[in-house]
């Protein structure tokens, strides 16, 4: 087949999205498939990508590492009419979705999408009033029906976005695809004892401290808010536990604030965002991993934590559903007493219990060959309803046609 995959973030950019659109190029490739890629201008993107089309971009004004680009582009979308494409898959509903939208209707061709992003989760950012903010997430919940409604099928990564599109009243057909994870990347076994320590040098780090790690956005929903309030006593009466905090994004300067004011600085350690060829050394700095989002659709840097074998702390979530098993690779907590005693589990009981190696054992499942074989049976379905459709739509065609001549 010949893909075409639309979206407004991509690879150099770490995130979730943009990782599983890079990974879902690759991976269609090795099996055959001809993917182009659709996104926007990326600073210390590579001169020169095979199949990969930049628009002219710039930050989106809400969410500024984040970048927008042109609804629509001529020149461009000559291009795209002279690649004999058979499917559009768009991974954004906003400018280069807008623009997939457009030549999927131009060049009558079925349309695939993925909801990656709960959009009620992140309506902070458009306004600080509450009685605002109801209606920006009914809006929110509006635009997302709209946009997977008129598409030939959905792709969703956890049952739990599958089940909140339903609420949503979206009635097209929903697969649950989870991406897939370069499991190789994150293999403890790519990083020498010599190179951890290093690293920990770096951030004056001691050989014996025991490291709570959360890597990703640094944003109001993801809660590192609530970890950094549940730590001045903790870290009292354990002086050896640090946290380490990977990232950047817009609410740094006042989880900052809140370490200086409770006293944590050297404790809590930011190293910033980093790239992206280094995030498995980090992740390997860890001992345990820790978060307390609710706003993840499959949760990626669990995932990837647990490919480097770090078990798991982290606010209960539907998303955690098949890949945590407390007690086993990690535990979930709902307030700060079921925080703190899965810490002290993971870092400091003498079970026995293996969590790092059950960690491992329990993403072997989530390969990136499986999400794009799984993708794939997506496309095939879609194409063999699209045809379906085309034939019935000549068959009703004839009949008219038979009709006016009689």
């Amino acid at each position: 087949m010949n893909i075409a995959l639309f979206t407004d973030t991509y690879y150099p950019e770490i995130n979730g999205v943009a990782n599983s659109v890079y990974i879902l190029k690759n991976e269609l490739e090795q099996i055959g498939h001809t993917v182009y890629v659709f996104t926007t201008t990326t600073p210390g993107s590579p001169e020169y990508e095979h199949n990969v089309f930049r628009v002219p971009s710039m930050p989106f004004a809400l969410i500024t590492e984040r970048r927008v680009g042109i609804f629509y582009q001529p020149r461009l979308a000559s291009i795209i009419k002279k690649l004999d494409l058979d499917l559009i898959h768009t991974h954004t509903e906003f400018s280069l979705g807008i623009f997939g939208r457009i030549m999927a209707k131009e060049l009558k061709l079925p349309m695939v999408h993925t909801y990656h992003t709960i959009y009620e989760d992140y309506t902070h950012y458009l306004t600080n009033f509450k009685t605002l903010d109801k209606r920006a997430k009914a809006f929110a919940r509006v635009f997302t029906k709209v946009c997977c409604n008129t598409v030939e099928q959905v792709i969703v990564p956890t049952q739990k976005v599958k089940d909140l599109l339903l609420t949503y009243s979206v009635h097209k057909e929903i697969s649950i695809v989870p991406t897939g994870v370069n499991l190789k990347k994150f293999n403890p076994a790519l990083y020498s004892q010599e190179d951890v320590m290093e690293l920990k040098k770096q951030y004056n780090i001691q050989e014996q401290d025991k490291i709570m790690l959360y890597l990703g956005r640094v944003s109001k929903e993801k809660n590192i808010g609530e970890i950094i309030e549940s730590m001045p006593q903790y870290m009292r009466e354990r002086e050896n536990v640090k946290f380490v905090i990977v990232g950047s994004g817009p609410e740094m300067e006042n989880l900052k604030q809140m370490v200086t004011e409770r006293n944590l600085d050297g404790r809590i350690l930011f190293t910033g965002a980093q790239p992206w060829d280094n995030i498995g050394l980090f992740y390997r700095m860890g001992d345990v991993f820790v978060s307390g989002s609710t706003s993840e659709t499959q949760g990626l840097t669990y995932i990837e934590a647990m490919a480097a074998g770090l078990p798991i702390v982290a606010r209960r979530d539907r998303c955690l559903d098949d890949i945590l098993v407390p007690g086993w690779n990690g535990y979930d907590f709902t307030d700060r007493k079921g925080l703190l005693e899965g810490l002290d589990a993971v870092l400091f009981s003498s079970s026995g219990i293996a969590y790092g190696e059950n960690a491992r054992k329990n993403v072997q499942k989530l390969s990136t060959e499986a999400f794009a074989r799984n993708v794939e049976k997506v496309y095939e379905e879609v194409m063999k309803r699209d045809a379906i459709s085309k034939k019935r739509e000549e068959y009703e065609s004839r009949k008219i046609r038979r009709l006016f001549r009689r």
